[in-house]
C-alpha cells in the first residue's frame, strides 16, 4: 500500500507520491550526436505502406521486417527494357539481414519497352482523370502508366505465389518499385535458364515444372506474355518464373490467344535446342492443352 493517503474534504488537490527508486533511472542526453545515413541508404518503409502494399501472410521466416531496419543497395543486378533490378540488403545494425531484389520502374519516357499497348489492350483504369492522362500521353498520364506496370505485377506475383505458383516471395510495393524475395542456388542469385548448361535430368524436369506453371497460370485466365529462357530463373533443380507487369488477360485481351501461342513456341524450341526430344507437333498439343485449362 502507498504511504500517502487523499482525504478530499481535507485537500481537494492530491498528494504527489515519492517516487519508488526500483523505478526510476538517471540518463544523460548525448550532444552533437546524429543519426545518418549513406547516399545508398533509406530507412524500412515496410510498416508505413497500406496493407495491401504488404506480402502475405504468414511472412516467411527469413524476412526482416523490423522497424529499426535499413536498406542498403548493393549494386544493379540486371537492366530491362522497363525496369531496373537492383541488389537490396535489409538490415539492423550489425547483422546479417536478407537481400532482396528491388525492381524499380522507369517512367515512360525512360522506358525502352516498346509494345506496350498490346499487352495492356482490355485492362481497365478506374480513375477517369488518370484514363484521360493516359490517353492524351500527359506527364500525369506517363505517371500512371509506370504506376500501372508495377501495380500489375505486384498484384500477380501476389495471385501467383498465394496459388503456389513458382515465383518470387512479394515483400512490398512503394509507387513503382517492387522489393521481392531473391532466388539463390549456392549462396549466390540464381541464372536465368538462357545462361545454363543443363543436363538431361534438368532440362526434363524443368520443362515439366514450366509446363505445370503455365497450365496454372491458363486455369487464371492469363498467360505470361512474354515467356522465355530470359525470364525463368534455375534455383538448382526447380524453377522461378519472373517479369510479370505484361500479364495477359486471355478473354479480355484480342491478342491474349497470340500471346499464349507465343509463349509455348518459345519454351518448346529452347528445350528443344537444348537436347531435350518433344515430338513434332508438340507445340501445338500444349496450347491446346492451356487453352482448355484456361476455358474448359
Amino acid at each position: 500500500m502507498p504511504s500517502w493517503s487523499f482525504d478530499p474534504a481535507v485537500d481537494p488537490t492530491p498528494a504527489t507520491p515519492e517516487p519508488d527508486a526500483r523505478f526510476t533511472f538517471d540518463y544523460r542526453p548525448l550532444d552533437g550526436v546524429e543519426y545518418r545515413l549513406d547516399s545508398d541508404q533509406r530507412e524500412m518503409t515496410y510498416w508505413d505502406l497500406e496493407p495491401l502494399c504488404r506480402g502475405p501472410e504468414p511472412l516467411p521466416a527469413w524476412l526482416v521486417v523490423d522497424r529499426a531496419a535499413i536498406d542498403t543497395d548493393l549494386g544493379v543486378l540486371k537492366t530491362g527494357k522497363e525496369a531496373d533490378a537492383v541488389l537490396l540488403r535489409r538490415a539492423l545494425p550489425r547483422t546479417e539481414g536478407c537481400v532482396l531484389v528491388a525492381k524499380r520502374y522507369r517512367s515512360a519516357e525512360h522506358r525502352l519497352f516498346q509494345r506496350a499497348a498490346a499487352y495492356t489492350e482490355g485492362r481497365t483504369v478506374r480513375n477517369t482523370r488518370d484514363a484521360r492522362a493516359l490517353r492524351r500521353a500527359t506527364s500525369h498520364g506517363r505517371e500512371v502508366a509506370a504506376a500501372g506496370w508495377a501495380a500489375t505485377e505486384w498484384d500477380w506475383l501476389q495471385r501467383c505465389w498465394c496459388a503456389g505458383l513458382p515465383v518470387p516471395y512479394p515483400v512490398q510495393l512503394d509507387g513503382t518499385e517492387i522489393l521481392m524475395e531473391q532466388a539463390v542456388v549456392d549462396g549466390r542469385a540464381a541464372p536465368r535458364l538462357a545462361d545454363t548448361r543443363p543436363s538431361p535430368g534438368e532440362l526434363t524436369g524443368w520443362f515439366e515444372q514450366l509446363r505445370w506453371t503455365m497450365a496454372e497460370l491458363a486455369r487464371l485466365g492469363v498467360a505470361h506474355g512474354d515467356l522465355s529462357a530470359y525470364n525463368v530463373l534455375a534455383a538448382g533443380d526447380r524453377i522461378v518464373m519472373i517479369d510479370l507487369p505484361q500479364v495477359v488477360d486471355l478473354a479480355a485481351n484480342p491478342s491474349g490467344m497470340d500471346f499464349l501461342h507465343r509463349d509455348v513456341q518459345n519454351v518448346c524450341s529452347w528445350f528443344r535446342r537444348k537436347g531435350l526430344s518433344l515430338p513434332e507437333g508438340h507445340e501445338d498439343e500444349l496450347f491446346a492443352e492451356l487453352v482448355a485449362a484456361a476455358f474448359g
